[in-house]
C-alpha cells in the first residue's frame, strides 16, 4: 500500500493555500441531485459487490436519491470502458464509477486486462467531459481484494464514490472550459 499518514493531504494546509491564490476550487461533498451509475464487473463479483455497498453508502449519506443511482453490469473488467461509455453518452448521468477487481493469476491475462481498462476508463472520460472514476482493485491477491473492500471507511468503493461527488460539484462551479 503507498498510501500513509506522510502522504494524506493535510486539511490544516488548505486555509494557507486559499489565501495564496485567487482562485480556489474544489468539489464539495454534496449528493443531492448528481445522477450517478455504477459500471460493475461480474467476473470477482464478490469482490464487486463489496465495493457496491460502499459506494451505495456513501452516495445516500451524502444525499444521492436512490433513484438517481443506475448500476449495470459488465461481464468483467475489461469490458467496463464500453459500459461506461455507453452511460456517459446516454446523458442521464452525471458521473460513472467503474467498479470490480482483476486480482493477478498465474499468467500475463492481469497486465492486459488491468491496464488496458484503466486506459479506456481514462479514455471516456476525456471523450466525453463525464467523469468516469477507476474503483477497478488490481490487486496481487484474493486477499489483498477483500482487504480493500471491507464494509468499513477503508472500503475504495466508498472512496470511489467520494471522488465522484468531488468531480461532479468541482465541475459544476463553471470555472472550466467545455
Amino acid at each position: 500500500m503507498t498510501s500513509s499518514d506522510a502522504t494524506e493531504f493535510d486539511p490544516a494546509v488548505e486555509e494557507r493555500l486559499r489565501e495564496g491564490v485567487g482562485q480556489y476550487l474544489v468539489g464539495p461533498l454534496e449528493g443531492r441531485g448528481v445522477r450517478v451509475a455504477l459500471a460493475c464487473g461480474r467476473f470477482n463479483g464478490g469482490v464487486t459487490t463489496r465495493l457496491i455497498d460502499g459506494a451505495l453508502d456513501l452516495l445516500r449519506e451524502h444525499g444521492v436519491d436512490r433513484n438517481d443511482i443506475t448500476i449495470a453490469w459488465a461481464p468483467g473488467a475489461f469490458e467496463l470502458p464500453l459500459v461506461a461509455r455507453g452511460l456517459a453518452l446516454g446523458e442521464k448521468v452525471d458521473v460513472i464509477i467503474t467498479l470490480g477487481a482483476v486480482i493477478r493469476g498465474d499468467t500475463g491475462h492481469y497486465d492486459v486486462v488491468a491496464g488496458e481498462c484503466a486506459r479506456g476508463v481514462q479514455d471516456v472520460q476525456l471523450a466525453t467531459g463525464v467523469p468516469v472514476v477507476f474503483g477497478v482493485l488490481t490487486t496481487d491477491t484474493v486477499d489483498q481484494a477483500l482487504r480493500r473492500s471491507l464494509p468499513d471507511h477503508t472500503n475504495k468503493g466508498r472512496e470511489c464514490a467520494q471522488t465522484a461527488l468531488e468531480m461532479v460539484n468541482l465541475l459544476r462551479q463553471g470555472a472550466f472550459a467545455s
